[in-house]
This record gives C-alpha cells, structure tokens and sequence, in this order.
C-alpha cells in the first residue's frame, strides 16, 4: 500500500498531508495520525500502510509551522494551542472528515487531545503514544533550550537540531535517508526555525494539561495508551496515572520503545492499534 503525498488550503492555510487509502469499499472510519515536536506526518511511514491494508484510510498532516505545510510569522500565527486548534479545524473540515479515530504522540500531539475534548462528537476513539497528559509532563531541557532568547534563535536554524532531538527522544539510531526528510524544511527555509521557535515559547502547556486532565476524567470513548517505557522526558508513570483515570482506558507498555516509538518500534504497536481502529 502506498503513502501519497497531497497539499490543500483550509482557510488562509496551506497544508501538507500524507494519506494511505485502501483498495476497494471499506466501511471503516478513518484515523487521522498528529505528530508531535520536531517531528513531521513522515513519522506514521511505518503505521499508515498496515490501516490501508486492513481497511482503514489514515491522513497524517504536517501541523502548521512543521514538516511541509505553510510556515506563517508569528504576527499572523500565534503558534498558541488555541490557534493550532482552530488551524486543525479548519483542515478536518476542509478534507471532509467528520468522524474518526484520533491517534497523537509527543509535545503538540497533545494539541489533537485538546481538539477532541472541545469536539467529542467527532471522536469514535484515541490512541495515545508518548504525549504529555498531565500536569506531571514538564517540556525536556533539550527541546526548552530551543525557547530560550538568544540562544533559541540560533538553534532552531540548525538542521541537526532534528537529528539530535529525534534520536535523543528514541534512544535510536535513525537512518539517514529518513534523516533527510526531516532536515529539509530546515535546509530549504529559515522559516521552519522561527516557526519552531515560536511553537515552543507559546506551548503553555500548563495550561493544556490542566484541560486534558480535567477533561478526560469524563471522556466515554475508549482510549488507548501505547508507551515507550525508554522515553527519556516522559515517564512510564505519567501514562499509568493518567489511565487510571479514564471511565475506558488501556495502558500498553512498549518495552524498549523511546518518545517517539513509531520511529522504531511499529511492529509492536500496530499489534493493538489495527483492531482497535478497526471501528466502523
């Protein structure tokens, strides 16, 4: 099953997309797969052809600022959850998804729990890889550095900043030809830096974590919680203490996975993922 690469406009966005479809009728519902820092849509490579090939259509976005999709300045972006979220609306709206699975992983996939609090009624389930959900999850010294004045402004125009935050999370070596992908955006334009930048100093995470908190102790769709116990910035107990407060929670560990597992470890997470997507 093949990955295709696909750009459209919701609102004054442009947005880049990844979506694998399956041959003939499905009655499955969608997943929309969100990426979380620095990351890009490129991440789900190893996900999304085994949905297609069970049936379910998947579309892996590149959030505004990241990957592919538009980079606008921080004066007509705020880069704040509110505006990713109202970004992220207009997108669902714009590729005519109306009901779905929702699957985030990492800082800013936090943002997709966010939408989906605020839009329950488009939810069939979640599921959760390696994403702050509490106010126990604190920003990594390595991605709070990238805020920092002065010094921010430096290292988001370094291209091996991605290099050294994708294989510091997952404790994982990362070919260099899918290395390539991810430095691109930051090879081609200064943009993509100040885009990240502007991201990481408006992330009010406190904030966001007070609302998943709170908001997901009512949640009634099912959820589950796929986690890298190697994740050097989000522990294993975040994830434990956060399933033991949902009506419909199910924590699996993945032994060996790192913060961003679907990098290296997609094997062992599709063993859950594929049926618990396979909704209709």
């Amino acid at each position: 099953m093949t990955i295709t690469e696909n750009k459209i406009q919701a609102e004054s966005l442009e947005w880049f997309y990844r979506e694998s479809v399956p041959i003939g009728r499905t009655d499955l519902l969608p997943v929309l797969l969100l990426h979380g820092l620095v990351s890009q849509s490129y991440s789900w490579r190893n996900i999304m052809p085994a949905f297609a090939q069970q049936g379910t259509k998947s579309i892996a976005p590149d959030w505004i600022g990241f990957g592919f999709s538009a980079k606008p300045e921080k004066r007509d972006f705020a880069y704040t959850p509110d505006t990713f979220i109202n970004a992220l609306e207009a997108f669902i709206k714009a590729i005519e998804l109306e009901r779905f699975s929702l699957v985030v992983q990492g800082f800013l996939g936090s943002v997709g729990l966010q939408y989906a609090l605020r839009h329950p009624e488009q939810i069939a389930n979640i599921a959760i890889l390696n994403t702050p959900v509490s106010q126990q999850a604190k920003l990594p010294w390595k991605i709070q550095q990238m805020g920092l004045p002065l010094a921010g402004e430096m290292m988001t125009q370094d291209p091996l900043l991605v290099d050294r935050t994708l294989e510091g999370g997952s404790r994982y070596v990362i070919n260099d030809s899918d290395l390539d992908v991810y430095r691109k955006p930051y090879l081609k334009s200064s943009a993509s830096g100040r885009s990240l930048l502007a991201t990481i100093r408006n992330l009010q995470l406190n904030t966001a974590m007070a609302e998943i908190e709170t908001g997901f102790q009512k949640w009634q769709q099912p959820i589950l919680v796929q986690w890298g116990t190697t994740d050097p910035w989000l522990p294993t107990d975040i994830a434990q203490n956060f399933v033991k407060t949902l009506p419909q929670g199910e924590l699996i560990k993945l032994n060996g996975g790192g913060h961003y597992p679907q990098e290296h470890h997609s094997e062992p997470i599709l063993q859950d993922l594929l049926p618990f997507v396979r909704v209709i």
